[in-house]
């Protein structure tokens, strides 16, 4: 299907109306706090897994909250008589936001789904009818041009970007704009990209109910509307990674061969970014037969930047076929239709000789250093979301490590980060543990395995005392050979700085 056949969206040439309409949301309470507040956990988690039942049993009352919820995010036509004191009614009919319908009632055009920041801000996400995550129809079998709202990978993009005052920010393939309303918190110029024209009407609505200023708004694919004399400070996507056969669904499918879309988002970014920026990406990858994946991934980092590379999920091709096959609703429809397009699937894979999937997170950042650094692991673990300012402090460390040998770094000064704690592991009444582990409770909530020596030195940083002092205290206690222990230590230092344990006390 064609744009033509969807929704004509409201206007975007009435930001006095949008505002209004903003002011009339957050003064009925029509906030993810409200939301949750009025409905209960019970029914706001069923909005998440698109059940709607439980919402439309509590909002089956005339207060202006549930008037609310019931038109723009459950797509329930209300009689207009209980709108005229709760918004602007005339105007949003003028301007596209409402229609009439039928005799007596009017109905939203879009759908609306209050989103809390980071920091607990009031946003409005603005998106097709249908197809807010939350939404009276959850994310389906779409025309292909529709916009979807906020979901789970555009939550995690959100909280792992890195969050520095930035002059310039790329939201590259922005859909309902909901990292360039981010990005616009912190980044004086923010730019949105995206091949589909009505997802760029969608995130000019999206930034002005919000109450956020205007992007500029470009349409094409990738780079293609960014000229070659740009940069940008951070740039950030989350683009149609789903490795699939054909471009069946705009919103999730690149239309490229196997990963070459994530594969060249990656590549072509290194020189759109200005020296120090960030670019931020979540993707899949392929695990091809004979090759490692881990190697596959390096070689997509472009030559100037380091890297640090997360693979979060991997599922065999048939977990990932069957994933987005239900993704699109195909099992509910002809079970040969889907059983032919699950061949489609295989039959695709087998020809790449593609295992597997991988899902994660890709972090550039432009360094003008000899020996660019680049960090590819498998961490399926929890993690302690918003890692913004962990990832942040990653790249502060590697540069930290890379201008510091061994000596110098004896010579410096370091502070346990807070929040670690140590486990002695042994046999019970055994007189000394087997080994021991510190162990993260923010972040990235790593754990690692250190000698009795590594637990004593990362228990006393406290930025007072240089390492090599420590050690030489410590070596004191134990009997050992100073020199020796300063020669055998600097590698489980670098470890444990490298990992987020000890931070330089600069």
């Amino acid at each position: 299907m064609s744009d033509s056949s969807l929704p004509t969206l409201p206007a975007t040439d009435r930001p006095d109306v949008a505002a209004r309409l903003r002011d009339a949301l957050l003064a009925a309470s029509f906030t993810a706090d409200g939301l949750l507040e009025l409905l209960g956990a019970p029914a706001y988690a069923a909005l998440a897994r698109s059940e709607t039942v439980p919402a439309l049993r509590a909002t089956r009352g005339d207060t202006p909250l549930e008037t609310l919820v019931r038109l723009f995010l459950l797509q329930q036509p209300v009689p207009p008589a209980r709108l005229a004191d709760v918004l602007p009614l005339q105007e949003c009919l003028d301007s596209g936001w409402l229609v009439r319908v039928g005799a007596d009632e009017v109905a939203a055009t879009v759908d609306v789904r209050p989103y809390g920041g980071l920091d607990g801000e009031d946003w409005f996400i603005v998106s097709d009818l249908g197809c807010a995550v939350g939404g009276a129809g959850g994310i389906g079998s779409r025309d292909e041009g529709v916009v979807l709202g906020v979901g789970g990978a555009s939550t995690t993009l959100a909280a792992i970007t890195v969050r520095t005052a930035a002059g310039s920010a790329l939201d590259l393939g922005t859909g309902s704009g909901i990292q360039a309303l981010h990005a616009a918190q912190h980044a004086t110029r923010v730019t949105a990209t995206d091949v589909n024209p009505r997802a760029l009407h969608i995130t000019a609505l999206t930034l002005a109910l919000s109450g956020a200023p205007a992007a500029d708004l470009r349409q094409g694919s990738l780079f293609e509307p960014i000229r070659s004399d740009e940069t940008y400070d951070l740039i950030v996507s989350n683009p149609p990674f789903v490795i699939s056969p054909g471009a069946r669904l705009t919103y999730r499918d690149g239309g490229m061969s196997g990963d070459d879309l994530c594969r060249t988002l990656v590549q072509e970014s290194g020189e759109r970014l200005a020296e120090g920026g960030f670019a931020q990406f979540l993707a899949n990858w392929q695990h091809v037969e004979g090759e490692d994946w881990q190697d596959r991934l390096r070689s997509w980092v472009p030559r100037g930047c380091d890297a640090w590379i997360v693979q979060r999920e991997v599922q065999d091709v048939t977990q990932y076929a069957e994933l987005w096959l239900r993704d699109a609703g195909d099992h509910r429809g002809d079970p040969a239709e889907y059983q032919a397009r699950y061949d489609a699937w295989l039959d695709e894979f087998e020809a790449r000789k593609v295992r597997a999937v991988g899902f994660g997170w890709i972090t550039l950042r432009r360094t003008d250093a000899a020996v660019p650094s680049i960090t590819v692991e498998e961490w399926p673990h929890p993690v302690e979301q918003p890692l913004g300012e962990t990832i942040r402090a990653h790249f502060a460390r590697v540069d930290y490590l890379r201008d510091h040998d061994d000596a110098a770094l004896l010579e410096g000064h370091f502070r346990l980060v807070s929040e670690i704690v140590q486990e002695q592991v042994g046999l019970p009444g055994a007189e000394d543990p087997e080994h021991v582990v510190l162990r993260q409770h923010r972040g990235m909530r790593r754990a690692t395995t250190v000698d009795t020596v590594g637990a004593g030195f990362a228990g006393v940083c406290d930025g007072s005392l240089s390492a090599g002092r420590i050690l030489d205290a410590i070596a004191q206690l134990t009997g050992e050979d100073p020199v020796l222990l300063r020669d055998r230590t600097p590698a489980q230092i670098r470890l444990l700085v490298e990992q987020g344990f000890l931070d330089p006390a600069v």
